[in-house]
């Protein structure tokens, strides 16, 4: 316990023009991998728009991993086609959720983080005050696939006893 921060929920949005895997259309599903954690989503059929709406919690030991998220298209007799990745670090993230906060009115944009090489955004990341909480809403451009995007929302938790941040 002495090395835990805290908990980052990953809420899974949904996916954007994803690839094509089945004959007319793929059950796509997300795996978030961190370390050596790793969560899936549920399996939406037939659809390369899904809407998952699905909520991961990762424990935080090492902000400085990547967190991997791998799509997959669920087949039923063969190993799952994979459908792309991304990945995203959190560091700027929780750099935002260590700035005062007092007074700051729902809504503020806290920081803002450009898409680069270094990322896998399809366009600006903000992190935004709402709430009482910082949120940061991201859209992530598969990668090793024909096309495709990701739509995550981060949430921090934190926790008693944790180190924090």
């Amino acid at each position: 316990m002495e090395h835990f921060l805290g908990l980052l929920r990953i809420h899974v949005r949904r996916g954007v023009n994803l690839a094509i895997r089945d004959v007319r259309s793929s059950d796509p599903y997300v795996v978030i991998r961190m370390g050596k954690q790793k969560l899936k989503t549920k399996v939406i059929k037939q659809n390369t728009n899904p809407e998952w709406n699905d909520e991961l919690t990762l424990s935080i030991t090492d902000p400085s991993l990547p967190v991997q998220v791998l799509v997959y298209d669920k087949d039923r007799f063969s190993l799952d086609d994979k459908m792309g990745d991304a990945e995203f670090h959190i560091v700027k993230f929780l750099e935002a959720l260590r700035a005062p906060t007092d007074g700051i009115p729902n809504g503020t944009v806290i920081a803002r983080v450009p898409p680069s090489r270094d990322n896998c955004l399809a366009e600006e990341s903000c992190i935004v005050w709402s709430n009482g909480k910082a949120v940061q809403e991201m859209v992530l451009r598969l990668r090793n696939v024909e096309r495709g995007e990701v739509e995550l929302q981060l949430q921090w938790i934190d926790v008693p006893g944790s180190r924090g941040l």
